[in-house]
């Protein structure tokens, strides 16, 4: 018996050196030796020298002088990866992605061949009217009652701007609460589809969005107030656009420039998203340098077809791109961009 407890003790104690520090020491020093880079995170550094993100997770870049990536359902947080899982069926799957065709789609065909479908989504939103009825907000409130209570709880700022809302419509709240008695005392997004059916009417052809606007002293204010135009009417009304334009021929767009990646984290995008990007890019790159357009888009695509690489050195699939990469090097090339 004794020999036994032993023998696998020495077992147990041969088992957790190897396991924990030879074989962790062994791969340490193999990485940091031949791999360093890599096995330190794929950390790069930005113009100034400091580390601005690793080429392995993606990040957020909103500027019209950068390339985008892909959309995250992380919200590109990399402790919390995760994928939508919204199945085809689901209608906010088809929401999510309208919205970020209304910023970005374009004609493919007709007089306005090549121009963004987004200027005529804001002028078509202004004149009030969906399906020939009236009250366009409203509309878009009682069809998509989940992106209406998303819109709520997306920001602080608008559930606090219910929130005063419902102190001075004190009647409006009491219908809502006596229509839904379970619920005596409603929060900002319980009042979401109320709130906006107000708003419609009292603001035609609007919708409430943050708008800065500058105070002394270099100083800004940000506050919701009815806009006429604008990227929140583009996305979030481009659906029911679309729906009174049917016949309206647009260019197909890349599929990953509106689908999430299974991590949402995803660094890369293919090159054909790149280049659906590259006018609007280069059209900003040139105005902030102030140089040819023409010029400075030939340079730009030079370099994203230097930067394109296939998965296996090129035998599978399609050319792509990493987002942080070509972006850190246009601002080696041109600068940062006006704040």
């Amino acid at each position: 018996m004794k020999n036994h407890i032993v023998k696998s003790i020495w077992l147990l104690g041969a088992t957790v050196v190897i396991c924990c520090l030879i074989y962790p020491l062994a791969v340490w020093a193999i990485g940091q030796t031949f791999f360093p880079f890599t096995a330190n995170g794929s950390i790069v550094n930005g113009p100034d020298g400091k580390p601005v993100g690793s080429l392995l997770i993606a990040q957020p870049f909103t500027k019209d002088e950068y390339f985008w990536p892909r959309p995250s359902a992380a919200s590109y947080d990399g402790s919390a990866s995760a994928s939508s899982a919204l199945a085809a069926s689901n209608y906010m799957l088809r929401y999510r992605v309208a919205q970020q065709l209304g910023p970005i789609v374009k004609y493919k065909s007709g007089a306005k061949a090549g121009q963004l479908v987004a200027p005529d989504i804001e002028a078509w939103f202004q004149q009030d009217s969906f399906g020939g009825q009236p009250h366009i907000v409203a509309q878009w409130a009682d069809a998509h009652n989940a992106a209406a209570q998303g819109w709520v709880s997306a920001d602080p700022s608008h559930a606090a701007y219910i929130t005063d809302w419902a102190k001075d419509h004190k009647a409006e709240v009491a219908d809502w609460i006596k229509q839904n008695p379970g619920t005596p005392q409603p929060q900002a997004s319980d009042l979401a589809i109320v709130f906006f059916e107000n708003f419609s009417k009292q603001y035609p052809g609007k919708f409430p969005s943050a708008v800065t606007t500058q105070l002394p002293g270099r100083k800004s204010q940000t506050s919701i107030q009815p806009v006429k135009d604008g990227s929140d009417i583009q996305s979030n009304f481009f659906d029911m656009w679309r729906q009174d334009h049917a016949d309206a021929d647009l260019q197909d767009v890349p599929g990953d420039m509106v689908t999430a990646s299974a991590s949402g984290l995803d660094p890369h995008i293919t090159l054909q998203n790149a280049e659906y990007q590259l006018d609007r890019v280069a059209s900003k790159w040139a105005t902030d340098s102030k140089r040819d357009p023409g010029q400075v888009r030939t340079e730009i695509d030079q370099m994203l077809q230097t930067d394109a690489f296939a998965p296996l050195g090129g035998l599978v699939g399609e050319k792509m791109i990493n987002v942080l990469q070509v972006n850190l090097e246009l601002s080696k090339r041109y600068g940062a961009p006006p704040a």
